[in-house]
């Protein structure tokens, strides 16, 4: 390999690695832009909940969800298809909740726990179905 060939190589390597750094700056923005989005939203959040407690009357508490509602609905799911098998995704999908990761994410935790409870088992990877 002369000289010119080697330039040329190494020209050619340094316009991929600019590129790849460009795309990653975007993907940098948008994540950067979506997560101010949902912290504003959060401070929306809390900013509504104080005026609610306020504003509820005195002596009387408002009642917070509660995580157990969640996992009634995830065992509601199952006892209504026991015979399907759902992945984390699909499972918010019927049940209408969120499908961001995070959300997502949490019910996978809960599934896991029902799975190691034994209400429910892992037919394969990913995949949760109701004991039967």
């Amino acid at each position: 390999m002369n000289i010119t060939e080697l330039l040329v190589d190494l020209h050619i390597r340094e316009n991929e690695a600019t590129a790849r750094a460009d795309e990653l700056r975007h993907q940098i923005a948008h994540l950067t832009a979506t997560l101010t989005e949902t912290e504003a939203r959060l401070a929306d959040f809390a900013t509504t909940r104080k005026i609610i407690t306020e504003l509820a009357p005195t002596g009387i508490k408002p009642d917070l969800p509660e995580s157990s509602t969640a996992y009634q609905a995830i065992v509601d799911a199952f006892n209504q298809h026991p015979d399907q098998a759902f992945r984390a995704r699909e499972l918010h999908e019927l049940l209408d909740m969120p499908t961001d990761e995070a959300s997502v994410n949490i019910t996978r935790s809960r599934l896991g726990r029902l799975t190691r409870q034994g209400f429910l088992t892992q037919p394969g990877r990913g995949r949760y179905q109701k004991r039967t």
